[in-house]
């Protein structure tokens, strides 16, 4: 049984754009305040389940004492290594920052 997302209140940010004209999507940044009690519930099941959440050594993002340096550092050491052996290196980097304001998250939470 999958439950529904609880509700959260989103609360557009206008960025500075400095700019006296008609807004558009793009130009606010939305700020998400979760109740006091889901912040609770979270906490209290970190504690309990720390040992069984695990991520693998090659995740940089959202861990302490690791930053995009580390990805960009761990990126060129392995550029480096087939370059030194004389392999040809592809690298493709996509921006899908934008994509994620065009996903219907609640689809996620449907069975």
């Amino acid at each position: 049984m999958c439950l529904p997302p609880l509700a959260v209140e989103l609360i557009p940010i206008p960025k500075d754009s400095g700019k006296n004209e008609i807004m558009s999507v793009d130009q606010f940044r939305g700020i998400t305040i979760s109740p006091v009690i889901s912040k609770l519930f979270e906490h209290c099941t970190l504690i309990m389940y720390r040992k069984h959440f695990k991520s693998s050594e090659r995740q940089f993002g959202f861990k302490s004492k690791l930053s995009c340096a580390h990805a960009i550092y761990a990126v060129r050491k392995v550029i480096e290594y087939f370059v030194s052996n004389d392999s040809t290196v592809n690298l493709c980097c996509l921006d899908i920052s934008k994509g994620f304001d065009r996903v219907n998250c609640n689809r996620y939470f449907l069975n």
